[in-house]
């Protein structure tokens, strides 16, 4: 594995095999990157950022895996936004975005419910081979907590070949 790492702009890439592993190691990976750009282990946008690579990279590694294929990672921190794509090879299995949310006492079926609570935006869109799902949130908490008050509701998904912004 190698990482491109350009610090003016805040961008970090990385390649992880699909497996449960890989997505636990994009996850670390992730705050460490935060944590040398200034985003602390253990802050709020740290926290946020371990759960959105983690849902969205297990989501890859679950429903997005091609046999001997990686699912990418990028991340970028662009003033106070922190943005997270989370890339695989499967194009045949977007993400449902007329699901009903799951019994309470499934197992499963709440990652994108869990993005969608704590992004301020978030969506899918196609690429060359497969598709990206991506999110963003601040990178510093909100000095207001009252305003947190509210939780947000996840954006609706696109059809495929489209992407779509939300705001919350």
């Amino acid at each position: 594995m190698k990482a491109e790492i350009i610090t003016p702009a805040g961008v970090f890439t990385q390649r992880f095999s699909s497996t449960r592993h890989g997505a636990r190691l994009a996850r670390h990976l992730a705050v460490q990157q935060l944590d040398t750009w200034g985003v602390p282990y253990d802050s709020d946008p740290s926290d946020t950022a371990a759960v959105i690579v983690g849902e969205l990279a297990a989501n890859a590694v679950t429903h997005g895996r091609v046999p001997g294929r990686d699912f990418e990672l990028r991340l970028t921190l662009d003033g106070r936004t922190i943005r997270v794509e989370v890339g695989d090879t499967r194009d045949d299995r977007l993400p449902d975005r007329d699901a009903a949310p799951p019994a309470p006492d499934a197992e499963s079926g709440r990652g994108l419910l869990l993005v969608g609570l704590l992004a301020t935006r978030w969506g899918v869109r196609e690429r060359a081979v497969g598709k990206t799902v991506w999110a963003e949130f601040p990178s510093e908490p909100d000095p207001d907590p009252a305003a947190q008050g509210s939780p947000r509701r996840p954006a609706p998904l696109p059809a495929k070949g489209r992407t779509r912004r939300t705001r919350s």
